[in-house]
């Protein structure tokens, strides 16, 4: 059952696996948990892009949409079960190279404890709200190959491949 409400996506569970969701503009108070949750974004990494400046990039990315979250054109959401934060997605205007200015969702992230539970959809159902709040004619996104999981959200959202990233190892990783 999802609501509106000026928080925010309030969703609740039946059953045993009872709880409410609120997702919510990003706060600094939401710093260390979010953050923490960056690593998440190596889900689906290729074995031969290195661990560790992949690691750095994501943070890096996740950096870069908590210092910008807030600012005409970005926003970061965080979704939490009471204190806890269960996932975040960043949102943003970003031109596409056919000129037409789409928004993005540069990361999504959803806490391995949290998954399964709807938070990812609700994030995504945000981030398009979002867009569309803002002028925005379509949302799009990019995600590993290899992250079936996420792959598999976004295709019962409604999304379609556009691009497709091709590659191959010429020689093994230094």
């Amino acid at each position: 059952m999802c609501a509106r409400s000026c928080n925010g996506v309030e969703l609740a569970r039946a059953g045993h696996d009872s709880y409410v969701l609120t997702i919510r503009a990003y706060g600094p108070a939401d710093y260390e948990a979010v953050v923490s949750l960056a690593d998440r974004l190596a889900t689906g990494r290729p074995a031969w892009r290195d661990h560790d400046r992949w690691l750095a990039a994501v943070r890096g990315w996740v950096s870069g949409s908590v210092q910008t979250a807030g600012e005409p054109g970005h926003a970061l959401f965080v979704a939490s079960d009471g204190d806890r934060v269960a996932g975040f997605a960043s949102v943003s205007s970003r031109a596409h190279f056919s000129g037409d200015v789409d928004a993005y969702i540069g990361e999504l992230v959803v806490a391995e404890w949290a998954e399964g539970r709807g938070v990812g959809r609700a994030l995504v159902q945000t981030a398009e709200e979002w867009a569309s709040s803002n002028g925005h004619a379509r949302l799009t996104l990019e995600t590993g190959a290899a992250n079936h999981r996420a792959l598999r959200l976004y295709a019962e959202a409604g999304y379609e491949a556009e691009d497709v990233r091709l590659t191959k190892q010429l020689r093994p990783p230094a």
